[in-house]
C-alpha cells in the first residue's frame, strides 16, 4: 500500500509541501514526476496529480475500500480458472475404488471448489517465491506432461510465477531445507480466498524423506503428478494414484532416489482448523 504524509507551512511569499512518498511499487516513474512538480512549488497540482495516481476520489491517502476495489477475482484470470477445473476434474474422474470415505472426500472438495469459482473469488497473487528445491521444478513438470493429466501440468506452469513456495515450519526440520516445499493455490490466506479447501502443490527432492506427521481435524488427499513416492512403507504410487489421509492419521513420505515427485493435495474441513492448521511431528 502506499502511504502519504504532508507538512504545510505557511509565509506571505509561499508555501510549501513536502510529501514522503513511502510506495510498494505502485507509482514507479510516476512517483519522480510528483517530486520533481514539488520542487517547482506547484503543491495544488501535485497533489491532484498524486490522487489521480492513485486513483482516489478525493482523499489523498489510501482506504481499505481502495484496496478492496483493487482486488483482482477469478473472472480476470483465466489460468486461475483453468487450473481451478483441473483440480475439480480429477476429484470428479478418479475412482475411489469402492472406499466410501475416499468418495466423500472427493465430493467434499468438488462441492467446494464449485463454489469457490461461483462466487468469483477474490486472487492475491504471489510473487514468485522459490525455495531450493524448486530447482527441480523443471524436471518433474517435464515428467507429468507425458501422463493422462498433462493439462494439469501446463496449467500449473502459467502460473509458475504468481505462487509462492513455502516451508510451513518456523523452523524446518533437518534435512528438509533443500528437499521440500509447497505451494498453494487456495486456502484462507490465498492466493485464491478460500475458508473451505486448501488446495496446493508439494515438491520433493529426490530420495527425500517427509517426517511423520498428522493433521488435526483436516482430510488430506495427494494426487501425484509426476515421480513416484511411498507412504508408511505401504506401497508405491506412481502418477494417476490418489493418496487419501483421514483427520489424525500419522504419515511419512520417501521417495525415489532418481527423480522429484509433485504431488498435488487438497484439503478440507472445518473453517477455524483450515485457518489455524498446525503440523503435528512425530519420531516414530
Amino acid at each position: 500500500m502506499s502511504k502519504i504524509t504532508g507538512r504545510t507551512r505557511t509565509s506571505e511569499k509561499q508555501t510549501s509541501v513536502r510529501i514522503e512518498f513511502h510506495l510498494c511499487g505502485r507509482l514507479g516513474d510516476r512517483g519522480e514526476t510528483a517530486h520533481q512538480t514539488l520542487q517547482h512549488g506547484e503543491e495544488k497540482e501535485t497533489l491532484k496529480m498524486v490522487t489521480t495516481m492513485l486513483e482516489l476520489p478525493d482523499n489523498p491517502i489510501a482506504t481499505p475500500e481502495h484496496d478492496q476495489e483493487m482486488n483482482i477475482r477469478l473472472s480476470d484470470a483465466p489460468n486461475w480458472i483453468y487450473l481451478l477445473r483441473e483440480f475439480y476434474e480429477i476429484y470428479r474422474y478418479l475412482s475411489p475404488a469402492g472406499s466410501n470415505q475416499i468418495r466423500s472426500h472427493q465430493r467434499a472438495v468438488r462441492e467446494a471448489i464449485s463454489r469457490l469459482m461461483a462466487s468469483n473469488a477474490i486472487i492475491k497473487p504471489g510473487t514468485g517465491i522459490t525455495k531450493p528445491v524448486t530447482g527441480h521444478l523443471r524436471r518433474a513438470i517435464d515428467e507429468g506432461l507425458m501422463e493422462r493429466h498433462a493439462n494439469f501440468l501446463r496449467c500449473i506452469d502459467a502460473i509458475s510465477d504468481s505462487i509462492d513456495w513455502q516451508y510451513g515450519y518456523e523452523k524446518v526440520p533437518r534435512g528438509l531445507k533443500d528437499k521440500f516445499a509447497y505451494a498453494e493455490f487456495s486456502g484462507p490466506f490465498g492466493p485464491v480466498i478460500s475458508q473451505e479447501v486448501i488446495l496446493g502443490i508439494v515438491l520433493f527432492a529426490p530420495n527425500c524423506t517427509y517426517p511423520a506427521h498428522a493433521h488435526d481435524g483436516i482430510t488430506e488427499s495427494y494426487f501425484c503428478l509426476s515421480g513416484a513416492v511411498s507412504e508408511n512403507h505401504q506401497g508405491v504410487y506412481a502418477p494417476g494414484s490418489l493418496i487419501f489421509n483421514p483427520s489424525g492419521h500419522r504419515h511419512r513420505i520417501t521417495v525415489s532416489n532418481r527423480e522429484p515427485a509433485l504431488m498435488a493435495y487438497a484439503w478440507v474441513g472445518p473453517k477455524e482448523k483450515l485457518s489455524d492448521q498446525k503440523m503435528m511431528f512425530s519420531r516414530k
